[in-house]
């Protein structure tokens, strides 16, 4: 079996602050976000929806990924959300389902 990776976007709120991270397990992660267990960036701004993610099976390429997104305009994070997830819905049920 593979190891998974992923590329994650979280959202304060629709159309709201944003943050982009990389992971290797999901599940995790959003877990740690959703209860403020890290503290910094998403935790000041309460940022903790899960609207976006990429599934890699590359580390390197999943750094990469994650890098090359956290660059982008915020025009172009709203798009690729949009696109895959147009009602900006917490996807955490969906994850744990």
């Amino acid at each position: 079996m593979d190891k998974k990776y992923f590329v994650y976007i979280l959202a304060s709120k629709r159309d709201g602050t944003l943050y982009i991270g990389m992971t290797n397990n999901i599940i995790r992660r959003s877990y740690e976000h959703r209860n403020k267990s890290i503290k910094g960036f998403t935790e000041k701004y309460d940022v903790h929806r899960l609207v976006y993610f990429e599934t890699l099976n590359d580390p390197y390429q999943a750094k990469v990924r994650e890098k090359q997104m956290k660059k982008w305009k915020r025009a172009w994070k709203i798009e690729i959300i949009e696109k895959e997830n147009p009602t900006w819905k917490d996807l955490w049920d969906d994850i744990i389902a």
